[in-house]
């Protein structure tokens, strides 16, 4: 226990509180170890999820074998990613605008976000390539011309 006192100007004193006791760790021998006290989980994937999963490393299997260093493959496959989502949030624009259920107020205060949005993917993007680009200047003629080539998929 730790006591703290302070004098004061007025000669009164002070006590500090007792510190909190600290939780006694457990016994590490009462811990049971069989396979017994194991939880027993079980995970079932969907069909539909491994189509995704296969689809998602199937987009990105020209890059992961392209032979090109991880940082540039890493870039190339952000700016993949980046130009997806972009797409989407247009897609997004397009369908509020048709949308004739939406009051025009309504409209353009989701339009307003999502052209947020879009500006700041559209800046993830700048920089991204950006990125690409400095990378590319140490590589060879061939690597370069084959990162061009699959930031532009």
């Amino acid at each position: 226990m730790l006591a703290l006192t302070a004098q004061l100007a007025s000669r009164t004193q002070i006590q500090a509180l007792p510190e909190p006791k600290k939780a006694a760790e457990p016994d590490v021998a009462a811990i049971p170890t069989t396979d017994e006290a194991k939880p027993a989980v079980s995970v079932t994937i969907s069909g539909a999820a491994m189509k995704a999963a296969a689809a998602e490393k199937a987009t990105n299997s020209d890059i992961d074998d392209s032979g090109l260093a991880d940082n540039v493959k890493n870039l190339l496959k952000m700016i993949r990613e980046i130009k997806k989502q972009i797409a989407e949030k247009q897609a997004e624009m397009a369908a509020v605008m048709a949308d004739r259920n939406l009051s025009p107020e309504q409209a353009r205060a989701r339009l307003s976000g999502l052209q947020s949005a879009l500006s700041a993917l559209q800046a993830s993007l700048t920089s991204a390539q950006a990125s690409l680009t400095k990378a590319m200047k140490d590589m060879s003629a061939g690597d370069a011309v084959k990162a061009a080539s699959l930031a532009m998929k």
